[in-house]
């Protein structure tokens, strides 16, 4: 498909491009299964995602933050007497996580090939630089994107900054996350594309722009190119 005119197009990366979310779901069960002598698993959970919460502006995003936010949670919960096996098996658990293969989302390939021939294409992720620039580089999708911008949070600023060389383009911003990818491109002055996947982070929740004039949802990527030949 051939789009009729020129679009700057901003890609989220995890859980828009390829698999993600998953490995922390499967990884958090895990947590819980090695801490239930000392907590509940829901109680646990709760416990986790408040450390997180927490440590966001330390450590950001990604798994890095992630595993010290178990490790911070294993020590409360258990006064200081978490086993140093079960601080071993934490980190381990973590390489595992950096080390899985990327597994592409169903059609992302042959999409992104279409966007990169027919507009700007921009990859714009959040998370530890270098996990994201090892993803992008094992993805086989890198040398499709025309930029890459790898921040530590998104927001209105965010996407004005990345997108202000192309004043008065057809900027587009598509992803899963409601709160970091279509929420905040709008309010840059964007257009905020929903591709919903999985079940989102408890921290990445947001209330979907219903009824604005530049949000609009699709099922996957796979309909982005038609979308865009649909919008005026």
């Amino acid at each position: 498909m051939s789009i009729n005119r020129k679009w700057i197009v901003g890609l989220d990366a995890d859980d828009t491009l390829w698999h993600n979310e998953r490995f922390f779901t499967v990884t958090t069960a895990q947590f819980a299964a090695l801490l239930a002598d000392y907590a509940d698993p829901d109680d646990l959970g709760d416990r986790l995602l408040a450390t997180e919460r927490r440590n966001l502006a330390r450590y950001g995003f990604g798994i890095k933050g992630y595993v010290l936010s178990m490790i911070e949670t294993a020590i409360e919960i258990t006064d200081a007497q978490v086993p140093t096996t079960v601080i071993a098996e934490l980190i381990s658990l973590g390489r595992e996580m950096l080390a899985h293969p990327i597994d592409l989302l169903p059609q992302v390939q042959t999409t992104v090939e279409t966007l990169a021939n027919s507009a700007h294409l921009i990859l714009i992720t959040k998370g530890d630089l270098l996990h994201q620039e090892q993803k992008l580089a094992h993805s086989g999708l890198g040398d499709l994107f025309h930029d890459v911008h790898i921040v530590s949070d998104k927001n209105a600023a965010t996407y004005a900054r990345i997108f202000a060389p192309f004043d008065g383009g057809n900027c587009v911003m598509v992803g899963d996350s409601l709160k970091s990818d279509v929420v905040p491109a709008i309010d840059a002055g964007a257009w905020g594309v929903h591709v919903p996947h999985g079940t989102p982070w408890a921290l990445d929740l947001a209330d979907a722009p219903v009824g604005h004039p530049r949000f609009h949802a699709i099922p996957n990527l796979g309909m982005l190119p038609q979308l865009l030949e649909t919008l005026p």
